[in-house]
């Protein structure tokens, strides 16, 4: 099941969001996180501890909602006219800023914080979403994609794995070549579907005369 795609307030809850989430990269940037408390966040929001309480639960819940909303691309992937330089431009993209000091800490903060899983999910599903932008693209020109599932387990997956597991390789060229091993898979799979065999044509005339030269 897909994840539900983040709905986000309107009116009086939106100015609060809003003001809360800058308060606190305002904050992060001046005392740093691990100095960072819900009452420091309020002051500089202009809002109550409690109302920050109520709606974010505790700090690192706040903290983790604030990064899955900075996680949220900006832009559409660049369209560079075929399926192949629009994935190494957007895997290339996605390396650079998920492996960037401020990438992993968002991408720390929002797991932290996501109990259910719901942030996962939601960071997964903004992957996604530009994956899909970038197939629609390349199903317009006429060409062959892969499932938006096959990106996601031999591109996004790998990255992901060693930003939080295992850090290095983490550039260009792995971006480039987790891309090549993905089209590789779906060109090779595509290769592999078997066909159906046609039937046997039969006579007009004669429905059974194939039948019965094969057994003579």
């Amino acid at each position: 099941m897909s994840p539900k795609p983040m709905v986000r307030p309107g009116g009086r809850s939106a100015r609060v969001q809003e003001s809360v989430h800058a308060a606190v990269r305002e904050l992060v940037g001046e005392v740093g996180r691990e100095a960072l408390t819900v009452p420091m966040v309020a002051a500089r929001a202009g809002v109550t501890p409690s109302t920050i309480y109520r709606r974010w639960g505790d700090l690192q819940e706040l903290l983790s909602d604030v990064a899955v909303e900075r996680l949220r691309p900006e832009a559409d992937p660049a369209d560079l006219g075929s399926l192949r330089a629009d994935l190494d431009a957007w895997a290339e993209q996605f390396v650079d800023e998920m492996a960037s000091p401020p990438g992993r800490a968002y991408i720390r903060d929002a797991l932290l914080g996501d109990p259910d899983g719901t942030n996962a999910g939601q960071c997964s599903a903004y992957a996604a979403e530009q994956i899909d932008v970038v197939l629609a693209r390349a199903v317009q020109r006429g060409e062959p994609v892969p499932e938006t599932e096959l990106l996601i387990d031999r591109v996004v997956a790998p990255i992901m794995y060693r930003i939080l597991f295992r850090p290095g390789r983490l550039d260009a060229a792995y971006a480039r070549e987790l891309v090549t091993n993905a089209v590789y898979a779906q060109q090779t799979e595509a290769g592999a579907r078997p066909t159906q065999a046609a039937a046997p044509r039969r006579s007009k005339k004669n429905p059974t005369a194939d039948t019965d030269a094969g057994e003579s």
